[in-house]
């Protein structure tokens, strides 16, 4: 399994917390690598999430949840 974490968004805060705005695959989706995934957010700034590698995506957070930048958000095996 390669986990998927939310991005280092903020240099300055790096305790800082986002949300998990949308996930644009579902659970047991196939994605392949550099598919976009997710788009998260963190203050007024927005990033994507893209699969690292290919095959199938288990999600272990859910949309509008709270996550600190590197918390394992998904997993792809």
């Amino acid at each position: 399994m390669t986990e998927v974490r939310f991005p280092q968004m903020s240099e300055e805060r790096p305790d800082a917390t986002g949300v998990l705005a949308t996930w644009y695959a579902v659970e047991g989706d196939a994605v392949a690598e550099g598919q976009l995934i997710g788009e998260v957010q963190l203050d007024k700034a927005d990033a994507e999430v893209v699969a690292p590698v290919a095959g199938t995506i288990t999600l272990r957070v859910a949309e509008g949840d709270e996550v600190a930048q590197g918390a394992v958000i998904a997993e792809i095996g």
